[in-house]
């Protein structure tokens, strides 16, 4: 007998104890992140070919205090090796943790490498060779702390491979992990099952497996035990006949019915190619379908519904989730009546929106990530209830919002319609609890999330953004995956112009005339400013016969309706050369080219120290503060508005005109200074505040700058 460590994820000690329990095993121990037990070479041999839980089963040969690496050479020296296995063999070390003097496993790993071919060498027998990628024997160590582990891996590759499947979905799962899935799911093996959303197949292939008592291991070719000095071939081949003759046996008496459905035709192919490897292809019905509107199947009577539906890495990468997780969950209620199912999702927040009471939930981790699994019994109802149900309105989302956000597109969308906008706000933080901004783009949203106040519980955040996804689609009737969700926070230097994603989605709006590119996925702003269309419109009806001169440009939209109405010529100056080539598109895109249209990479500031050209109309519109690193200095639009009307004065035209512009809340212009430099302001902002901006007057500031007229008489 030996003492083994059967290795599993963490959430599922017990699950395996169980589970080596009915293998014969009478000692478990669960301990973290496994089982230990003691075993003879049959029931080893057992376990590793029918374990469906454990991702390997590692002969434990010495447990040690370790607190450097001379016990760990010493401990590790102190195991005659020779017993074990031939110097033939090749081995690899398989080292797991660090400690405060062990600080890298590969040192870990290669202090008992020494410590093994030292064994060999002592004795004068060969020393056995390292192979890295198809070993004979690994060897396993554990370091916690300053307690090691070291043992003898029984497997070799983890046990998640049982050779069904060389290739998989977009989000696999592993075989072992699937497998407690379907164990905790409540499924019996007599009820039929069914995956809506299947993907390669994996669930149901390991059910169906279970039903048909097929060993998991037994497609392997290769397992370490066999190059052990006291494996026993001829055990190992009655104990593998044995579960070949169960399994054989299995698929032919299971009369229970698998569905598997898949609305990506390609994947589903691989499902059956999976399916027909693991031998059990003709218990399993695969067919495309759409999970939102999946009906149920004739044979599918008091059944189990299991599934793992896609999930993202971060809530709101795809805000069609949330519309897939709801439609679903109300397709589960009005099809599958009387039925069980079980969930398993990365997002407790998307589970929200099944909107139905689990009667038990787990947790466990999907590698790193940790995961949520639920089930659920779904009422039974009466043909009238459903029928009621189906006429019924659809219940409101978050009513407060929904009444707030459904009471502003009426308004403003009346108003972008009559005045020619293709992008306008729709909902700007109205209520607190609510914090978002949601824009209109044609048929696009964008909802845009302040960061919540730290007093907010991280989950509560989550589940509100949650509803307010759910409650937008509502209301405006978007497509889901035409909804793109952001998170705007005080952005340091140059963040603003870092990408977020690779889309390059670009598309061309109407605004008073102009078209202009907007691109809604690749940076956290979308290319156009909307609260400044009003502003855009005034320049573009002044601009006729003007010298035009854009400053902070951004993607050049002032310079678009400058040069549309009419300006005799115009400079764009801006320090990203990704906004400028922006500018330039827009610009081509109204048919404005020309050497009249000239574009400045630059710093606007330094720019503007040494600019000796004249112009009759200028538009700045500078951040509220910026330490960029490609400036030389820091900007504070309060503290330095004055020295930048200094310079503006110098370069702008008798005559001219300064359009002023700043999103700093509470700015206050400084009346005296500007008067002592020659110049007079005067405050346009609520004449350029839109009515989608109303909301929230503190952000706009708009003010004209023009000189001072001279008295009569003096020179």
């Amino acid at each position: 007998m030996n003492q083994y460590l059967a290795v599993t994820s963490n959430g599922l000690e017990n699950l395996l104890a169980e589970e080596l329990t009915q293998l014969g095993i009478t000692n478990v121990k669960p301990v973290q992140a496994g089982v230990k037990f003691t075993a003879s070479n049959e029931q080893i041999y057992r376990c590793c070919l029918w374990s469906r839980l454990a991702s390997r089963f590692v002969r434990v040969v010495a447990e040690f205090a370790c607190q450097n690496d001379m016990d760990l050479y010493l401990s590790a020296s102190a195991i005659n090796w020779v017993n074990h296995f031939h110097s033939s063999k090749q081995f690899v070390v398989d080292f797991n943790g660090t400690n405060r003097e062990i600080r890298n496993s590969q040192y870990g790993a290669m202090k008992v490498k020494d410590a093994v071919v030292d064994c060999f060498t002592k004795k004068n027998l060969p020393r056995p060779s390292i192979n890295k990628e198809q070993p004979d024997v690994r060897i396993h160590v554990r370091l916690h702390k300053d307690k090691a582990l070291l043992g003898i891996d029984m497997v070799g590759a983890g046990l998640h491979i049982r050779g069904y499947r060389p290739e998989s979905g977009r989000a696999p799962l592993r075989e072992t992990l699937a497998a407690a899935i379907v164990l905790r799911s409540g499924w019996e093996s007599t009820k039929p099952l069914l995956d809506p959303m299947c993907g390669s197949g994996t669930l149901l292939i390991e059910a169906a497996m279970m039903a048909a008592n097929i060993a998991p291991g037994l497609k392997r070719a290769k397992w370490c035990f066999e190059a052990l000095e006291d494996f026993q071939p001829d055990l190992w081949a009655e104990v593998k006949a044995e579960a070949t003759v169960q399994a054989r046996k299995g698929v032919k008496k299971t009369d229970v019915r698998f569905f598997g459905f898949d609305n990506d035709s390609r994947v589903l192919q691989m499902a059956k190619d999976n399916a027909r490897r693991a031998g059990v292809e003709s218990l399993i019905q695969f067919d495309v379908g759409d999970a939102a509107k999946l009906t149920r199947p004739t044979e599918f009577t008091q059944g189990v519904i299991i599934c793992n539906p896609p999930y993202g890495e971060r809530l709101g990468t795809h805000p069609g989730l949330i519309a897939l997780y709801t439609a679903f969950g109300a397709q589960l209620k009005t099809e599958f009546g009387g039925c069980q199912a079980s969930i398993f999702s990365g997002s407790d927040e998307l589970l929200s929106c099944l909107r139905m009471r689990a009667e038990k939930q787990f947790k466990l981790n999907n590698g790193a990530l940790p995961c949520h699994q639920k089930n659920y019994l779904i009422a039974e109802r009466e043909q009238a209830q459903l029928e009621g149900m189906q006429q019924a309105p659809t219940q409101q989302i978050a009513p407060d919002f929904s009444n707030r956000l459904k009471k502003n597109l009426v308004k403003i969308a009346k108003w972008a319609k009559r005045e020619g906008l293709d992008c306008y706000r729709i909902y700007d933080a109205d209520l607190p609890e609510y914090n978002v901004a949601i824009d209109v783009y044609v048929d696009q949203l964008v909802i845009q999330e302040y960061a919540p106040p730290k007093t907010i519980p991280e989950e509560t955040a989550k589940r509100r953004l949650t509803d307010i996804i759910r409650a937008a689609i509502q209301v405006t009737g978007v497509d889901a995956n035409k909804v793109v969700l952001k998170v705007r926070e005080r952005q340091k230097g140059s963040a603003q112009y870092q990408k977020m994603a690779q889309q390059s989605q670009t598309f061309a709006v109407n605004e008073y005339g102009a078209k202009l590119l907007v691109n809604l996925h690749d940076y956290l702003d979308t290319g156009l400013f909307l609260d400044h269309k009003l502003t855009r419109r005034r320049l573009g009806q002044m601009a006729k016969g003007c010298d035009f001169l854009n400053l902070f440009a951004y993607t050049g939209s002032a310079t678009v309706h400058a040069a549309c109405g009419g300006a005799k010529s115009t400079t764009t100056v801006d320090m990203s050369n990704t906004y400028l080539e922006w500018a330039k598109e827009n610009m081509k895109l109204n048919g404005q080219v020309g050497r009249q249209h000239q574009f400045e990479q630059a710093d606007c500031l330094k720019w503007l120290d040494n600019a000796n050209g004249q112009y009759d109309l200028i538009f700045i519109d500078p951040p509220t503060f910026s330490n960029s690193k490609r400036m030389e200095q820091s900007f504070d639009v309060q503290r330095d508005h004055i020295l930048l009307m200094k310079n503006l004065k110098r370069i702008l035209r008798p005559g001219g005109t300064v359009v002023f512009s700043n999103n700093k809340r509470h700015f206050k212009m400084d009346m005296d200074s500007l008067q002592e430099l020659g110049l007079l302001a005067q405050n346009i902002s609520a004449q350029t505040l839109p009515m989608d901006f109303e909301r929230n007057k503190q952000i706009h500031n708009c003010w004209l700058i023009t000189h001072q007229p001279q008295q009569p008489g003096l020179v």
